[in-house]
């Protein structure tokens, strides 16, 4: 596996390259990211990794410096996986002067959920990942669905900028206890970890209820925040919302079973922790 920080060296390691596949990563890989890996093969060749912990994502209380970094331990699993080049910039590299373009998704879209309680993230993220983009010029690159709006908003970003890139979502990796994998998940203590499934277990929760009938979204979605206050969470957000774009369901979307996700975050001590169930 090459490792590479330059962007003109990375350039000239992937000319002529048609089938490039991209799997962008912040590093402390777990399991989770090694499964996007696996499924980028399938996809195309060669594989390319991105290690990037971007900081125009983080808010100005958000832990950009204590975020986990395990880079020499991140290299031997992208080498065990086949990764041919693992594109890692230093700040200099990637933003060699101030990033004073920015990439700003669509209020309707950029500032609900995790953009009303994150202000910036998302136009951090679609900055970023437009740059790498430019960077790498994947024809596919994979995204997980853990990060379900992150997800749509890259998509909707690289069809209207026409980008030649396909968008490949990658379902949620899970713990056999039905946790989301996650690197924030490291910052849970023994016995937030033992807690931390209830997240998902809420969302199933919400997906058993609808199945039977109970369409009362309001209701479903403040029973859920309650139970998980109940047990010492600080939720900020459970919601049931089409896919289509994330928008609350209508009466009548209800009544023509317009496809639905339930999307959730809530803090567990200090770590906050994002899950999602399509229903």
């Amino acid at each position: 596996m090459k490792i590479i920080s330059s962007i003109d060296e990375l350039r000239d390691q992937l000319r002529g390259q048609l089938r490039t596949v991209f799997v962008p990563t912040m590093g402390n890989l777990h399991d989770g990211h090694l499964s996007l890996m696996r499924l980028a093969r399938k996809h195309g060749d060669p594989v390319v990794a991105s290690i990037f912990v971007n900081r125009l994502q983080f808010g100005p209380n958000e832990d950009f410096d204590k975020y986990p970094r395990t880079f020499a331990a991140d290299i031997e699993k992208l080498e065990k996986e086949g990764v041919y080049v693992l594109f890692a910039p230093t700040e200099k590299d990637l933003y060699p002067e101030p990033q004073e373009f920015r990439v700003q998704p669509p209020a309707d879209l950029g500032n609900i959920l995790e953009g009303e309680f994150r202000p910036g993230f998302f136009t951090g993220v679609t900055t970023v990942v437009l740059k790498l983009f430019s960077c790498v010029q994947p024809g596919v690159a994979v995204f997980g669905k853990k990060d379900y709006q992150q997800l749509m908003i890259i998509r909707n970003m690289a069809r209207q900028f026409a980008l030649p890139t396909q968008i490949i979502a990658a379902e949620t990796y899970r713990a056999k206890d039905g946790l989301a994998l996650s690197s924030r998940n490291s910052y849970l203590s023994e016995q937030e970890r033992a807690e931390a499934p209830a997240l998902f277990r809420e969302l199933n929760n919400i997906a058993d209820e609808m199945r039977k009938g109970n369409l009362d979204v309001s209701l479903l979605q403040n029973n859920a925040m309650q139970h998980l206050k109940d047990r010492s969470w600080h939720p900020d957000y459970v919601a049931i919302r089409k896919r289509v774009d994330l928008q609350p369901p209508t009466a009548g979307d209800l009544a023509q079973d317009e496809p639905l996700v339930t999307l959730a975050a809530a803090k567990l001590g200090v770590t906050r922790l994002i899950d999602n169930l399509e229903i």
